[in-house]
């Protein structure tokens, strides 16, 4: 993952990058058309030039042909030969092999054709110049932008670090506080004061939302103790009247038979007020506490409290637990998840039907016999029912898998070759095994 502070620094060597590439032809294209267009000149210069003083000069026919044949022999560059007619001027370029030093290979020459009349006859000169220096030049440019780019980009690199160290340094303070903040603690993080408006700004909204949930938490959880408080008190007096009624001997078959039915519904009321109250309290954070817990050894008390549960459906339990596996968790929420799980298995398993254990080295699998896969979609919501064989509250998987993810763990349902398979990936709980 990339930190924000080097994105604007890609963005500024990449662009900068296209410029310089974009840059050296435009270079190539300038520099050669100025060194031609000063080529071209010096040719159209250095030929009037020629023919200026051939004309000053005056020479009779012999002394002509005599200084033209001298003069081509100094200025090889510049030849003048007789013609039989006046042409326009015309201009060209040439590559030729350097005969002077032969291992450089073609060079590239301008050239310029000019006539003109002398003593009645008709001659043009041909003047040639080399422009293989403007490659030399602009490879020299080219270096020297290149090396130019790297030291810009360079100070630019430490530049930004320093100068980003020290301008971010509030907004990583505020994160580091942010990230240890816990809503339990009800503690609100104190924001250092800083001169950047938009970093006070911040912290600022920061501090509102964060007290805006303290609040909020604080309310919940009141909310919560009175909950439980208010509504336990009353389903026991109820649930006391009723058990006092039933021992009354002028009661009908008709009456104790209302009375059981009130009964069980008034349980039912209590288990789903218990488990609302502890899935709020679970997602209010009330169990932050964690400790080191010896999963194995917390599974098989767990078990062994199940055993008198097995007989109604005349249960077996097989299990495959390894020895020595800690991890790192709420003690009450691990309690309240194998309890949920076990039951689970129970209140969905057959008759003469079996529950197999398995608990290796991140990973804890409860399956269990049965007819007919559950609701995968309906599984893990609230007060729904996954199987209409075995209603219960709609609370105890939900519960389960609220644990799950407050914990970090992953949890898993398939059904396969007639067992429903629930399984937990410790993977990522901080999950640590014993040496």
């Amino acid at each position: 993952m990339k930190k924000l502070l080097y994105k604007p620094l890609r963005a500024f060597a990449l662009y900068s990058l296209l410029v310089l590439a974009c840059s050296i032809p435009v270079y190539f294209l300038i520099i050669d058309y100025i060194w031609t267009r000063e080529i071209s000149q010096h040719n159209r210069i250095k030929s009037e030039s020629a023919k200026q003083n051939l004309q000053a000069l005056k020479l009779q026919e012999r002394e002509l042909e005599q200084g033209i044949a001298l003069w081509n022999k100094l200025q090889p560059d510049a030849k003048i030969k007789e013609v039989k007619a006046l042409l326009p001027d015309s201009s060209y370029n040439i590559y030729r092999k350097n005969q002077y030093i032969p291992s450089k290979g073609y060079d590239r020459f301008q050239g310029l054709v000019s006539y003109f009349e002398l003593n009645n006859k008709f001659y043009s000169i041909t003047v040639e110049s080399n422009v293989e220096e403007s490659y030399e030049t602009i490879f020299a440019i080219t270096g020297i932008t290149t090396f130019f780019f790297i030291i810009l980009l360079t100070g630019f690199i430490i530049l930004n670090k320093k100068i980003s160290k020290r301008l971010w340094k509030p907004f990583y303070q505020s994160l580091q506080k942010i990230s240890a903040f816990n809503l339990s603690s009800q503690q609100k993080p104190g924001f250092e004061q800083t001169d950047i408006a938009e970093f006070e700004e911040m912290n600022a909204s920061i501090s509102r939302l964060i007290e805006s949930n303290i609040n909020v938490y604080r309310q919940q959880k009141e909310f919560t103790e009175n909950a439980s408080h208010e509504l336990q008190t009353p389903l026991a007096i109820v649930q006391s009247k009723l058990d006092l009624l039933l021992q009354s001997s002028s009661l009908s078959q008709v009456q104790s038979a209302i009375i059981d039915q009130t009964n069980h519904a008034l349980a039912r009321v209590s288990r789903i007020n218990k488990n609302l109250l502890l899935l709020a309290k679970i997602e209010n954070q009330q169990f932050s506490d964690q400790e080191q817990i010896d999963l194995s050894a917390q599974l098989q008390d767990q078990i062994s409290l199940f055993s008198d549960f097995l007989s109604g459906k005349n249960l077996k339990i097989e299990h495959q637990i390894e020895a020595n596996i800690t991890i790192k968790t709420n003690k009450v929420l691990l309690e309240i998840l194998l309890t949920n799980l076990l039951m689970n298995a129970i209140r969905h398993n057959v008759k003469n039907g079996l529950i197999h254990i398995t608990l290796k080295k991140d990973n804890l699998r409860i399956s269990n016999t049965g007819i007919t896969g559950l609701n995968v979609e309906k599984l893990f919501q609230r007060f729904s029912t996954a199987s209409s064989q075995n209603p219960g509250t709609g609370l105890g998987l939900a519960i389960a898998k609220e644990i799950c993810n407050r914990q970090g763990w992953q949890s898993n349902y398939r059904f396969e070759n007639n067992q429903h398979i629930f399984s937990i990936s410790l993977s990522h709980s901080g999950f640590l095994p014993n040496q």
